[in-house]
């Protein structure tokens, strides 16, 4: 076994396989090591969906013109790499391993338990300090507040993308209880950019004396044909993005832009595959699905669908089912190997439509083909992007 399988063991095992929020834990551990964190400059991103978006389209414009830009998102498709990049270049998975066998030992040696996410975080801290990064794009895990990625005190900016229900458990039953998670990792006189006008969020920037920034959720027709990510949603995320470029990158070039909107590569976020007729959307709540239903009915108003669906048993299966599926559409629930995965019976209860269980075999031919839901079941049925192209 290599020491990056044994890293994702450690990474993985029971005891620290899952959240909990609050800033105690790894606010102690970086202190230890001599608070990385405090010699970055960071954008921090928040929001229910759209962040990874976001953060995918600032950190390919950014690299137009900057050397060392970090990337921090989460979840990942394939591989625990994929959530620290430098230029777009994954964490090597050496690299990965030293990092998870140091923090552990010495948050152990001092007691301290850390989650699976607390550990990525404080090793993306340190990654990014000693590669000298110039600045990082921090997307949050979950929420904001107490989302381990808000130990940062300062950023260039704060950007709170749309905001919805998800995670209502943890963060709120309502909008309003959800937003002032999300706008927790607004800072003091640190500017924030949102397309929401939600007063907790106002609030909070004028309490902290912070630049309130809030945009139209449009974009000239010029930045979407250019940009590589597909659907009217993305409109929202392309405005957000380029409103933090134009305010706080103004030597940036409109060339660079246009060049760094053609370079995005975010993965199965409404990305079609003509070489295969088929679509793969990680929307995994329902206000992701109701974009992917809309995108659907707007750039394929006339094809025939076939549907492969899967969701973790926390989310709200059964109103994104009534969103997702129309009458005469082939619809296939997939029961994917994760321990919080949805029972097929479950899904097939909630569905108003006839459906069947997928046997983990994807058609492809003339009817369009769309895979969609939870990142870890996309994990289970493609073992690479690249196979697809």
């Amino acid at each position: 076994m290599s020491n990056y399988q044994k890293a994702i063991e450690l990474l993985t095992s029971k005891g620290r396989f899952y959240i909990e929020l609050g800033l105690n834990r790894i606010k102690q551990v970086l202190e230890l090591y001599g608070n990385p964190q405090n010699d970055l400059q960071y954008i921090h991103v928040a929001g229910t969906n759209g962040k990874g978006s976001v953060c995918a389209i600032l950190d390919s414009i950014l690299r137009q013109k900057y050397t060392k830009i970090g990337l921090y998102t989460s979840p990942h498709i394939f591989k625990y790499t994929e959530r620290i990049k430098l230029n777009g270049v994954d964490i090597s998975e050496e690299k990965f391993a030293d990092y998870v066998f140091d923090i552990c030992k010495l948050a152990d040696k001092n007691n301290i338990h850390l989650t699976e996410f607390e550990i990525l975080t404080v090793m993306m801290f340190l990654f990014f300090k000693e590669q000298n990064a110039e600045i990082v794009v921090l997307e949050t895990g979950l929420g904001g507040r107490f989302d381990a990625t808000n130990v940062i005190e300062k950023n260039i900016c704060s950007v709170i993308t749309h905001i919805d229900y998800d995670h209502t458990e943890r963060l709120g039953k309502t909008k309003d209880e959800i937003a002032n998670e999300k706008a927790g990792i607004i800072k003091p006189e640190c500017p924030v950019v949102t397309a929401n006008g939600l007063e907790v969020l106002k609030d909070r920037a004028d309490e902290l004396n912070s630049l309130f920034i809030l945009i139209s959720p449009y974009i000239n027709s010029e930045y979407k044909e250019a940009s590589s990510l597909k659907g009217f949603h993305q409109e929202e995320n392309l405005a957000l993005a380029i409103t933090v470029i134009k305010t706080f990158f103004n030597d940036i070039t409109e060339e660079q832009i246009i060049k760094g909107l053609k370079d995005i590569i975010h993965p199965f976020r409404f990305e079609y595959f003509p070489k295969h007729n088929l679509i793969v959307d990680s929307s995994h709540n329902p206000n992701g699905v109701e974009a992917l239903r809309l995108n659907l009915d707007m750039m394929y108003p006339n094809q025939k669908r076939r549907f492969v669906f899967g969701c973790l048993k926390n989310k709200d299966y059964e109103k994104m089912t009534n969103i997702l599926f129309r009458e005469g559409d082939e619809i296939y629930f997939y029961e994917f190997n994760y321990p919080n995965a949805t029972k097929y019976e479950d899904l097939k209860s909630a569905c108003p439509y006839n459906s069947q269980k997928f046997d983990g075999k994807l058609i492809f031919d003339d009817k369009l083909t769309i895979v969609c839901g939870s990142f870890y079941m996309l994990q289970n049925l493609f073992s690479s992007r690249e196979e697809l192209i």
